[in-house]
């Protein structure tokens, strides 16, 4: 680590253990990170009982396509509405409220979620993907204010640190969380027992909204002449030609995101129809990934810090772009556990990393706007990338499909290497 980041570390607490930081924070800055873990605890919870929302929507009778509008209704939304809302969020002297607000509001939707079959029958499975299509516009604030306040509890050298501890800490919780609500579900016969996990889901939204409402942060600059999208959008695009750091990030992880989000639906669907796999072999499918990914936060935060931030973003890239290769390659489930466990150990790398570049090259007036670029590119390759996916398996097959994106994140990989991404200024 540079010295510089060293500072600026200290500076802001994250040299202190993570016991301490729970326990005794001794400044603003460390009751801040505490704040944040909790949150990520009550975020770990809703997001355990959440794992479960399609299938309950399946049980009670939903369409495929019903189903599948679960994950493209929140891209499709962030696609068209990131931008606007960065610039509605750049004009907020303090996000930390509609950060807290949204995140409520979207983490309420279970809660509803489990109190629709009280009052609706047939049409249940309607009204809640009603609810959740509502659930996309304060979604989509949660994901531009998300980068805005990790990164200024964070600051400019605790980027790895936080975002290592929240997503280790949210991912255990989110593990455990998984297993009890697996053991609930028996409890109740249908589909009360599904109603009382997801309105039990309130103890998360009541922990996130209690603790991330708590953090304090600077006042942010906001412009002093109000302007319309379009004249505003091109201020941005005459900014962007002198950040070019900025510019070839956004290039060299759109084209790798591509890649990424094209082989989620890939996955599943090859272990089942291609290789066979039962659910327990799924269960431990998905365990090994989220076990090797929550150890690995903290051995890349370990490496960027002896070495350097670029070195870990390129061992990971190049890393999990063979994820989908070595599935196409496999014959039997024994080996999937430990393609996904490796594929989750470079994920985690690719994640810090890109958390921390979108901050630290971006220009740094009105962040937030900047922040909402990203996230359009960000969902449209999540929206766009798995039916591009899904038409490429109908026509030539599940393995193909998942070598051609093997390619994309290999040509993301090798954009990221030769734009020079994560290279120290």
């Amino acid at each position: 680590m540079s010295p510089n980041r060293q500072a600026a570390t200290a500076a802001m607490g994250h040299d202190a253990s993570l016991w301490q930081v729970f326990t005794r924070p001794a400044t603003r800055a460390q009751v801040n990170q505490r704040n944040v873990l909790i949150d990520g605890i009550g975020v770990g919870i809703t997001a355990g009982v959440g794992s479960f929302l399609a299938v309950f929507l399946v049980r009670l009778g939903a369409s495929s396509f019903m189903v599948s509008l679960l994950t493209a209704m929140p891209a499709l939304t962030g696609m068209f509405l990131s931008i606007p809302v960065g610039e509605f969020l750049a004009r907020k002297r303090n996000v930390v409220p509609w950060f807290a607000r949204s995140r409520f509001l979207v983490l309420s939707c279970y809660v509803l979620t489990g109190l629709v079959p009280f009052f609706v029958t047939d049409a249940a499975p309607l009204v809640i993907v009603a609810i959740w299509a509502l659930a996309t516009l304060p979604q989509t604030v949660v994901s531009v204010a998300f980068t805005v306040v990790m990164g200024g509890v964070a600051g400019p050298g605790g980027r790895f640190t936080l975002m290592s501890r929240r997503w280790s800490i949210l991912g255990l919780t989110n593990a455990l969380t998984v297993v009890i609500v697996g053991q609930l579900l028996t409890w109740f016969e249908f589909p009360l027992s599904y109603q009382v996990v997801f309105i039990g889901s309130a103890i998360g939204a009541f922990i996130s909204v209690v603790f991330s409402s708590s953090l304090k942060l600077p006042p942010q600059e906001v412009p002093e002449e109000q302007s319309d999208l379009v004249a505003t959008l091109r201020s941005h695009g005459a900014a962007l030609r002198h950040s070019r750091p900025f510019v070839n990030f956004l290039a060299a992880q759109f084209v790798f995101r591509w890649g990424m989000a094209m082989a989620i639906p890939l996955l599943p669907l090859y272990w089942v129809k291609e290789v066979g796999a039962s659910d327990a072999q799924i269960g431990v499918i998905n365990s090994s990934a989220t076990f090797l990914m929550m150890l690995a936060y903290f051995v890349w935060t370990r490496i960027s810090q002896r070495r350097s931030e670029r070195l870990v973003l390129l061992i990971a890239a190049f890393g999990v772009s063979f994820y989908p290769l070595m599935t196409a390659l496999t014959r039997t489930p024994t080996l999937l556990p430990l393609w996904a466990g490796i594929g989750g150990f470079f994920t985690a790398g690719v994640d810090l990393v890109f958390f921390n570049i979108v901050l630290s090259t971006c220009p740094p007036d009105n962040q937030a706007s900047y922040i909402g670029i990203y996230q359009t590119t960000v969902q449209m390759a999540a929206f766009i990338a798995p039916l591009m996916g899904a038409v490429l398996a109908d026509a030539f097959g599940l393995a193909p499909a998942l070598i051609a994106a093997t390619v994309l994140r290999l040509a993301g990989a090798a954009l990221i290497a030769r734009l020079g991404v994560g290279r120290e200024t």
